[in-house]
């Protein structure tokens, strides 16, 4: 696989103003840390790959996103990273390039998921939280995704209460942001496709 791949070039050309210059710092940095990581398209978003998957950026409508595969493995001295709700990504929502931490964080964290892959090292599976909350609200970055496909929204917007909990649900309760997009990408497709029913996603 190319180091550089143009279906990110088309990603970043039709992100928001504000977020080209996040994306292509980000797709900068890591290619300076590697020449050995490439680049790949996973479910509508921009992965970086050596051995595996390290991580993946995003752009919404109002932030971006920056995720590491194997974020709770990573030692965070710094106390950048976000291993509990990842749904923005390892680095919380990025306006600017200054949200990010500083470079040398940056490429530590890198490569130490490049160390991870190369040792094939595996996430321990997650045990199931003991109770759900009571209510759940649609989060921003769904709400941000759905604007962005309209007859998907008007889908969402047709169902009961109680289903448009189980696809909040279901998206927020992923445990990784890869899968996390993954399955708003797949909610979206459904709901263009007028299904409602196929939230229980294996």
């Amino acid at each position: 696989m190319e180091q550089y791949d143009s279906r990110v070039d088309a990603y970043i050309a039709k992100a928001a103003p504000f977020a080209k210059p996040i994306l292509e710092y980000i797709r900068t940095l890591v290619h300076e840390t590697s020449p050995q990581i490439t680049e790949n398209i996973k479910w509508g978003f921009p992965f970086f790959e050596y051995k595996g998957v390290l991580c993946n950026m995003a752009a919404f409508k109002q932030h971006c996103s920056f995720g590491f595969w194997k974020v709770s493995l990573l030692n965070d001295p710094s106390h950048s990273l976000m291993t509990g709700d990842t749904s923005a990504g390892s680095l919380g929502q990025l306006t600017t390039i200054a949200d990010l931490p500083s470079k040398e964080i940056l490429v530590d964290f890198i490569l130490q998921a490049i160390a991870l892959n190369e040792n094939e090292v595996k996430v321990p599976a997650k045990k199931a939280p003991a109770e759900k909350k009571a209510t759940i609200e649609t989060p921003d970055y769904f709400l941000d995704f759905l604007a962005d496909h309209p007859n998907a929204k008007l889908t969402f917007e047709s169902f009961s209460p109680s289903h448009k909990r189980e696809y909040v649900e279901w998206i927020v309760e992923a445990k990784t942001d890869v899968t996390r997009l993954k399955r708003m990408q797949t909610a979206i497709e459904w709901m263009i496709e007028g299904k409602s029913r196929n939230w229980k996603y294996k």
